[in-house]
């Protein structure tokens, strides 16, 4: 009895923190499964969004300006990806990696801005003296404070202009590119364009939840983004097994990656609950994502029409 209550009580946090990593993952999806890339820059750009916001933060600027300013560096991430991938021929996963490498350096001298040595590992940030957007704090109490709240409207805000961004001419072409680019390229589409201006809104969407992440946990850390790529491919993964035969509209899509997030983060506290230590964390991950990216093939291979 005490483990379920302790499990529910749990939950809040589980919750919240799976919105925030919902919107990482809509990034995710917008470059592995419209454009088919599997972008590692999200690695980096999510601390670079995170390390933004909160040195703008501490150095007295608005928290609105300081939102817009994480999502313009990580806009810039994923351009710089995109050139490495249509101007220089890189491949998109080493491309990736090397956007990745160099943005490890620059979050150093981001939150190391102002310090003699102009280069810092970790940044803190209270609640107590910063009119933050979203903290930790407030998880638990019944007021328009709740970072739950707060966060799913963000939430619907990312879907409801994604979904009409999509629908325009621009983000068709995006769609059309990732779907097939022989066939975008001979119906005219500059194809390199569509890659970039999509890497470009995924990472500054990415961007934008290390913004809230930072917010959320009280600090920007260097480490931050390690591993996020696997966290928003687990989202997408889960969100698309569960909901792939319910959900068609491209709205719903994208709220399926932000369920399965919450999902994510609710099993992750489950198991935390069972005694399994933090340090295993990336192991349970790696074992729940190679589990549900299996599920679609043995469905088709054991199923009864399956060969």
């Amino acid at each position: 009895m005490s483990f379920l209550l302790g499990f529910i009580n749990s939950l809040p946090s589980a919750v919240s923190q799976g919105l925030i990593w919902g919107i990482m993952a809509i990034g995710v999806y917008i470059t592995y499964k419209i454009l088919d890339v599997a972008d590692l820059t999200v690695d980096g750009s999510l601390c670079t969004g995170g390390a933004t916001c909160i040195i703008l933060i501490v150095n007295g600027k608005p928290i609105w300006f300081a939102l817009l300013c994480a999502i313009i560096v990580g806009a810039i991430a994923g351009l710089v990806t995109g050139l490495f991938i249509t101007k220089f021929g890189i491949p998109a996963i080493l491309a990736g990696i090397l956007t990745q490498l160099a943005l490890y350096s620059i979050n150093l001298h981001i939150m190391g801005f102002n310090t003699s040595s102009f280069s810092k590992s970790n940044l803190p940030v209270s609640v107590d003296k910063y009119n933050l957007i979203v903290s930790s704090r407030y998880v638990r109490e019944l007021s328009l404070r709740n970072p739950m709240f707060v966060i799913l409207i963000f939430v619907v805000l990312t879907i409801a202009i994604l979904y009409w961004f999509f629908g325009t001419e621009l983000g068709s072409s995006i769609r059309a590119t990732g779907a097939n680019v022989q066939m975008a390229r001979a119906q005219g589409i500059n194809t390199d364009k569509t890659k970039v201006i999509g890497l470009v809104i995924s990472n500054s969407i990415v961007a934008f939840s290390g913004a809230l992440l930072s917010q959320y946990q009280g600090f920007s850390d260097i480490n931050m983004g390690r591993g996020s790529i696997v966290i928003g491919l687990a989202a997408v993964i889960i969100g698309e097994v569960i909901f792939s035969k319910v959900f068609k509209n491209f709205a719903l899509k994208l709220s399926a990656c932000v369920i399965g997030a919450i999902v994510y983060y609710a099993v992750i506290q489950f198991v935390l609950k069972l005694g399994l230590s933090t340090d295993d964390l990336k192991l349970l991950t790696a074992v729940v994502v190679a589990i549900f990216l299996a599920i679609p093939y043995w469905k088709s291979k054991y199923s009864k029409g399956g060969k």
